[in-house]
């Protein structure tokens, strides 16, 4: 069981789903999530499986590119280029962008992605994803939820987890807690090489009997004991309030990024 302030919430049900397969996962990639000086942080926007370094799929020109400093939105489409990324099997459509860097704390990247027509289930996808950056360990804003569609909001600061702890987050959806969502689970095996658009050697192998998952509380709360350093992805599939695109299904997931680290 996990507290928040005097709430019990219920034990999270945290499981190896079989045929699952591995799942999809946009991608909002920086090589680091703590940064020392100012300057200009490069992104990758890649829509890809990770895990096991598998299929990437072609990502159309994000709807929103933009970052949260201090409360503030940093616009950042106009930084966005279109670029490919080879994956082990194929080449697809990915796209460059940057942040800019410059005074002390947090820097929460939001990616909109258009909607992803998956020919194989016949429905659109969206992942409205988050990832964390932060400059000189001063925390400004990585606690509070950016005010979207479908988000994961974090109850830990998601730019240093420690690997061997855990992760808590919180789904919401138009501002509510989503009970019961099911939760996809992706460990970042093969980091992307920024300059050659293609990925580093793989750190692990998917594990064995399907995607990892689990499933949020009545209040809309999940926890996951964090095994490896590494970048780790949540994505809560189908808790957005959008459920149709051009005639068909959408699934609109929220998607978290976090960074872990070994204690050395």
């Amino acid at each position: 069981m996990i507290f928040h302030g005097n709430l019990m919430t219920a034990a999270l049900a945290l499981t190896l789903v079989p045929g699952l397969a591995s799942a999809h996962f946009q991608l909002s990639y920086t090589e680091e999530t703590m940064i020392d000086r100012p300057g200009d942080v490069p992104v990758k926007l890649i829509f890809w499986h990770p895990f096991e370094n598998g299929h990437v799929m072609d990502m159309g020109e994000p709807l929103e590119f933009y970052a949260i400093h201090r409360g503030e939105k940093i616009d950042l489409k106009d930084t966005l280029t279109q670029t490919s990324f080879t994956g082990r099997g194929n080449e697809a459509v990915a796209w460059d962008g940057s942040v800019p860097v410059k005074r002390s704390g947090d820097y929460v990247l939001v990616t909109v992605p258009a909607p992803y027509y998956e020919q194989s289930e016949d429905i659109y996808i969206q992942q409205i994803t988050k990832a964390y950056l932060n400059r000189n360990t001063l925390p400004t804003d990585w606690t509070e939820p950016q005010g979207l569609k479908t988000e994961i909001v974090p109850m830990v600061k998601p730019y240093n987890v420690l690997a061997g702890s855990t992760f808590t987050g919180r789904v919401m959806s138009n501002g509510e807690p989503v009970a019961g969502a099911e939760i996809e689970i992706e460990y970042m095996a093969a980091e992307p090489d920024m300059a050659t658009g293609s990925p580093k050697e793989a750190t692990a192998r998917p594990m064995p009997g399907g995607a990892v998952v689990a499933i949020s509380d009545a209040n809309g709360y999940f926890t996951f004991g964090v095994p490896k350093a590494g970048y780790w992805g949540f994505a809560a599939l189908g808790v957005g309030p959008d459920t149709e695109h051009d005639g068909k299904e959408l699934s609109q997931d929220a998607v978290i990024w976090i960074r872990a680290y070994d204690v050395e």
